[in-house]
């Protein structure tokens, strides 16, 4: 099982050592930070929420070794209904939802299903997962890619993807990273985020609510979208090896395990002071 060795939310970040136990920066004011007894953890994921309105609902959840999956935060959907969940080798954190892979490509969702992006039980040979908002996406073994829940800007009109091999979502745009190392884009294109055409020989993807970041095979970093807290200055990070996204932050996994950062601090998600050993991707 592999996974996401770094998440951002909206106010917080997860870290996962090699070690298998977790850090995690922010105020945690609905207790998403609140990861300091997980062990055995191989993947995290952070819930986001891009309104300013819902800032105290966020959540975390990890992927232990054995197939199990905690979680911590804001519950006000269930979200955090994980615990009897066994068998998933993927987690996806959204708002007011949590996905789960399972190992015969089946999904497993819990949460808020008012805009359909809980409506996942009939997805098959599933081998990626990714949460916006309002939308879930999944990439299936054959390289195609179907997506649920609000589709008010396209941000589901994935169906024409072909060849993707990584997926990620944000506030109201999809991307997906094929195998050639392009990255294809759908949805609200207002903000820049979806301006990913000329990207080339890109190794990872991730979306934050309103800006899009790549790797390169050259271990540097591209991104485009909203910059109101600078969190797209990553132009001058190198030996970049895994990323994330919040919704106005940016996470950088540097080879030798060492963390960098950019955007907004205002919750000190940002605060990755003493992070070390984050466990490289794989």
């Amino acid at each position: 099982m592999t996974g996401p060795v770094i998440a951002a939310g909206r106010r917080h970040s997860l870290g996962l050592r090699a070690d298998g136990t977790v850090v995690a920066a922010g105020t945690g004011t609905a207790g998403e930070c609140r990861v300091e007894g997980w062990t055995e953890v191989v993947a995290v994921a952070a819930g986001n929420v891009h309104t300013a309105s819902n800032t105290g609902r966020s959540h975390s959840v990890g992927l232990r070794v054995d197939g199990t999956v905690t979680a911590t935060g804001w519950n006000g959907d269930g979200q955090c209904a994980v615990t009897s969940w066994h068998g998933v080798t993927l987690v996806a954190a959204g708002w007011r939802r949590t996905l789960g892979l399972l190992g015969d490509g089946t999904v497993l969702a819990t949460g808020r299903r008012r805009e359909g992006a809980c409506d996942v039980e009939r997805w098959r040979d599933m081998v990626g997962l990714a949460c916006g908002d309002w939308h879930s996406v999944g990439l299936r073994a054959d390289g195609t890619v179907v997506a649920v829940g609000n589709d008010r800007r396209g941000q589901c009109a994935v169906d024409a993807w072909r060849d993707v091999v990584a997926v990620a979502a944000g506030h109201l745009h999809t991307v997906g990273r094929t195998t050639g190392g392009r990255v294809l884009a759908v949805g609200d294109r207002s903000t820049g985020a979806c301006d990913v055409g000329d990207w080339r020989d890109v190794v990872a993807v991730t979306a934050g609510s309103y800006h899009t970041v790549g790797v390169t095979a050259a271990g540097r970093v591209l991104a485009v979208g909203g910059n109101d807290f600078g969190q797209c200055d990553v132009a001058g990070w190198r030996r970049i090896v895994a990323v994330a996204a919040g919704s106005t932050h940016t996470l950088g996994v540097r080879a030798d395990g060492t963390v960098v950062t950019a955007g907004n601090n205002e919750s000190h998600q940002c605060d990755v002071t003493g992070w070390d050993a984050i466990r490289p991707p794989g």
